[in-house]
């Protein structure tokens, strides 16, 4: 063997150095391609101001100029006031009384589910520069601490009750007193109420402060889950309620607690069906509460407007649908007691509506687009704020239209991805732009989308992305033989070379309404990583994805599963065709809906996919929960063949290639049990597969060194077998 000369060799090491190839512990304990925000932003609930905070302060700045205001609280304040060692660091979030003189402060959250979380909380009165705790820390933590409107009193739940306090007498009241676990919750929402639904708090305070209206979960009859939690000489089993697909729910019941009487009374509107309560608003008039009530096929949702005086109900408006009707986050009623601005699919696509109580129905947007969200809207000026992609299916812009429907105007720039945050009076919004290859630009725009400055335009990042040799996606279209179009995108090599053949990873989510190609930026880092090593990685999203209207969206109704595995199928056919693509490397991987796609399509593709991850993959629809299942595939007694027919568990006999499955024991969401009946089902065929699990993880498989474990059992899979 020749000798390598020394001074060769230490020039290929230095450019090795140099070239600074991406490490795994770069990416997932170093986190040194993630992007910078701007911590602690928030527009104040009444003026033109907005808030941030910084290492040991919140400050104010004023949205028009930008300049620094005052600082509203220090680690200095926190440390004259309190005795339990408070810092900005410490402080979970923050929220503002409307009047903006006394501030909700959040320390020692910890998560319950996805959406409800407890801590301690504490009242940082801003005129008397005082901190009280809202609740008695030795009783444990509450949830959901809410100021009324005037800011005299909070409400809060502890122990699965609702209690309020009266920060001008100091006195805790308790409203209700049946709460416990696994039976009875008050101002809290069940498990799968939250997952689906998107709720947290289901309390709220009238605009004038003399009305709480709240929820009751009745839960006794739901039949139980449990997990068994390791570490101890015995191990615990965790139990909680969770229906699954046609089991039965629980009891729902609306209430009205009067806070000069001390009473509640129970809201009677007496439905006909079984049903859900997803949202409740108030009327600015405080004496009209409009519930939202949604069947449980989920194709109906109607606006049930209840008077707390006379304890008389209408029905409003009723918006129905032949599939399945999506909840929105939030509805924009108007001060007049009348009227409500929201979104639907009315005509096919998501387009904004202006509904009067007394029967007019006032479509304001049209078009093949979708309106992705209403940001805000304006009562004085009558004008609607929104998001879309009309100007590319892939992007979001920011348009303005009046009440009428006219007027119509973009106020974004340039081609991408944006998302706002408004000020109170609609004067100023925060805008976040970004491209696939301009991280996140932070910058305070007024009203008519001119930009005033830059808050944070990730200079740093940019940086680092070079450093790294981070290679762009490259965006495209095919045609699958249905003649079905599905966008897509590639990552490649930064030394491609079009001649050689490479292995593609192919990565989906796709679940219904999802969208995961897109003109927003995402660094990828764990892609980056892979490209640096020879692999390119593509995504295409097919039918049942979002922003492409009602059809394309709706197709998988009652056979969820079936279109889109066949269309991750037809993509790796597709990539086959391509002479770079080494024909029979090809993989595929995904999380949750990713997951259960992942083996579907590799167990009904054939040779499709050389190999598969399914990271915590729903395997059965059977186990999954009824919210979620139901609204897409009806109850399994209804559609038990749209059930069967595309459950992995099915289809294990057709595995071909290699398949890695991977769950945390811990999973409330997507149960363990789903990744142990396809690996039966897997065992009962005879099929050779991998497995590993992470003990007491949740759907999301981190803390401490976790993250890195997983990805890089996921990396040392890939590169066995791609």
């Amino acid at each position: 063997m020749k000798k390598i000369p020394l001074l060769i060799l230490s020039l290929t090491i230095s450019i090795t150095v140099f070239s600074q190839t991406l490490t795994l512990e770069d990416i997932f304990t170093n986190s040194i391609l993630r992007s910078a925000s701007v911590p602690g932003f928030q527009a104040m609930p009444t003026s033109d101001f907005y808030t941030v905070t910084t290492n040991n302060a919140i400050d104010k700045h004023n949205f028009a100029t930008g300049e620094f205001v005052t600082t509203i609280l220090s680690d200095e304040t926190l440390t004259s006031l309190s005795n339990n060692d408070l810092t900005i660091a410490k402080i979970n979030s923050y929220a503002f009384s409307k009047n903006e003189d006394k501030m909700l402060l959040a320390t020692e959250i910890e998560n319950i589910y996805r959406r409800t979380t407890k801590g301690f909380y504490y009242v940082f009165d801003m005129k008397e520069n005082t901190l009280k705790p809202v609740s008695d820390t030795t009783k444990g933590k509450i949830n959901f601490a809410t100021f009324c409107d005037n800011g005299d009193k909070v409400a809060f739940v502890r122990d699965l009750n609702l209690f309020y306090l009266d920060l001008k007498t100091s006195k805790e009241v308790q409203i209700t007193f049946d709460g416990k676990e696994n039976h009875i919750l008050n101002g809290l929402p069940d498990w799968v109420h939250e997952e689906e639904l998107d709720m947290a708090k289901t309390f709220h305070w009238s605009p004038n402060g003399k009305y709480l209206a709240y929820m009751r979960f009745d839960e006794t009859d739901v039949k139980e889950f449990s997990m068994t939690i390791w570490g101890e000489l015995y191990p615990e089993e965790y139990r909680y309620k969770y229906p699954k697909a046609g089991e039965d729910n629980s009891i729902v019941e609306i209430y009205i607690y009067d806070i000069e009487s001390n009473k509640s009374k129970k809201v009677d509107i007496q439905s006909n069906e079984e049903v859900y309560y997803p949202r409740l608003f108030w009327l600015s008039n405080s004496t009209d509460l409009m519930i939202l009530q949604l069947n449980r096929l989920q194709n109906k949702l109607e606006f049930v407007k209840y008077n707390v005086l006379n304890h008389n109900y209408t029905v409003v408006f009723t918006d129905t649908n032949p599939y399945w009707l999506s909840v929105a986050k939030n509805y924009h009623f108007l001060s007049d007691n009348r009227s409500v601005i929201l979104a639907s699919e009315r005509d096919g696509f998501n387009h904004i509506y202006l509904i009067d109580f007394y029967g007019s129905i006032k479509q304001l947007t049209s078009g093949n687009w979708e309106v992705a969200s209403i940001e805000y809207v304006n009562h004085t000026t009558k004008q609607i704020y929104y998001l879309s992609n009309e100007m590319n299916r892939l992007g979001r812009d920011l348009f303005v239209i009046d009440f009428a429907g006219k007027k119509k105007t973009r106020l974004s720039q340039g081609e991408g991805w944006n998302t706002t945050q408004f000020s109170a009076g609609g004067n100023f919004y925060r805008n976040v732009f970004s491209t696939p290859v301009q991280p996140q630009l932070y910058t305070i725009n007024d009203h008519k989308g001119n930009k005033l400055r830059v808050l944070q335009e990730n200079e740093n990042l940019k940086a680092k992305m070079e450093e790294h040799n981070c290679v762009e996606k490259e965006f495209f279209q095919f045609a699958t033989p249905e003649g079905i179009t599905m966008d897509g995108w590639m990552m490649k090599p930064a030394d491609f070379d079009p001649v050689k053949e490479y292995p593609v990873l192919v990565y989906t989510y796709g679940g219904p309404g999802s969208i995961e190609v897109s003109k927003n930026f995402n660094v990828e880092a764990w892609y980056q990583y892979l490209t640096q090593h020879g692999y390119i990685v593509a995504c295409a999203d097919g039918r049942g994805s979002g922003g492409r209207g009602e059809a394309f969206k709706k197709v998988i109704y009652k056979q969820m599963g079936k279109y889109e595995s066949d269309d991750q199928i037809a993509f790796a056919k597709y990539l086959k065709t391509l002479p770079y693509v080494s024909s029979d490397r090809i993989g595929i991987w995904g999380w949750s809906f990713g997951g259960y796609l992942s083996a579907l399509a590799q167990f009904k593709g054939e040779d499709a996919f050389a190999m598969a991850i399914a990271v915590a993959p729903v395997t059965n629809w059977r186990y999954y929960d009824n919210i979620y299942t139901e609204r897409f595939m009806r109850t399994p007694q209804e559609n038990p063949d749209g059930y069967d027919d595309n459950s992995p568990v099915f289809w294990a006999d057709k595995l071909q290639g290699k398949i890695l499955i991977i769950h945390g024991t811990a999973d409330d969401n997507v149960h363990f049990q789903n990744a142990m009946s396809l690996s039966m089902a897997l065992n009962d065929a005879g099929k050779h597969y991998e497995m590993f699990f992470y003990p007491n993880k949740n759907h999301f498989i981190t803390g401490r060194h976790t993250r890195l474990h997983l990805y890089t059992i996921m990396t040392d899979f890939i590169f066995k077998n791609l």
